[in-house]
């Protein structure tokens, strides 16, 4: 994995123009975008998405496709003509396999396990009763039995998945904060940057936190300090163990 592509920055504005203006403007110090609904919805898309790859920048296409297998199939099918590297889907099993087997290893299906934006006062007026963790290990144990390269899961979740499944699953933490603060905004499950590494992240997806910080480019380039530490200091406890069961 490349140095910088554990971040992924959310480009949640509202035109390409502004898009490409903030990724010219964090130049090396993001190598991988998120572009969601909103761009999307307005009409630039795959434009964006063909634009990025071209200034060699990774695309996370976060669509949260959610619809008979048949059309989510043929959505990734279509997905896999403009060379991005994730899709975020969600729905049962039969949706999930529908996408992995369209995506034809070719392109990296996220199954979305339970959104960021719900505590558990929101799963019970969903009428789901169990507990959010578990709903979560449920849904990344699945999703890796069917294939899907990974899941988007809180950080809060993170290390009781990483508990139940392979290294092999992908974990991307959406969510995150530079400092955690309680009812600041619409995230209610977030957690900082330290925490989701430390339970055991592969990515995690940050927005705001960059995107309205006084300087975009700087504050990128301190949250990547911050995840090289974390993951050094991962390596080196798991060297660690390693050497102990000798």
């Amino acid at each position: 994995m490349n140095r910088n592509d554990r971040l992924i920055l959310a480009l949640d504005v509202p035109t390409a123009a502004e898009a490409r203006t903030l990724v010219d403007h964090l130049a090396d110090t993001v190598s991988f975008y998120k572009i969601g609904l909103e761009l999307f919805l307005s009409g630039d898309y795959f434009e964006l998405a063909d634009w990025l790859r071209a200034r060699d920048k990774k695309v996370f296409a976060d669509l949260k496709l959610f619809d008979v297998p048949q059309t989510v199939g043929s959505a990734v099918r279509q997905l896999r003509r403009r060379d991005v590297d994730f899709v975020t889907v969600h729905g049962n099993d039969a949706i999930l396999r529908a996408a992995c087997e369209a995506a034809d290893g070719t392109l990296g299906i996220l199954a979305v396990t339970v959104l960021t934006s719900l505590d558990r006062a929101d799963m019970e007026d969903l009428g789901f009763q169990a507990d959010i963790p578990e709903i979560a290990r449920s849904r990344a144990r699945r999703a890796e039995a069917i294939g899907c390269t990974g899941v988007i899961c809180s950080g809060h979740e993170v290390a009781g998945i990483r508990a139940a499944v392979s290294d092999r699953l992908r974990l991307v933490v959406p969510g995150i904060r530079a400092a955690v603060q309680a009812g600041a905004d619409d995230q209610k499950r977030t957690v900082d940057v330290e925490a989701a590494f430390e339970a055991g992240a592969d990515y995690i997806v940050m927005g705001r936190p960059i995107r309205s910080a006084p300087d975009p480019a700087a504050t990128a380039a301190a949250i990547q300090l911050r995840i090289a530490g974390c993951v050094a200091n991962r390596q080196v406890q798991a060297e660690g163990s390693t050497s102990t069961t000798r």
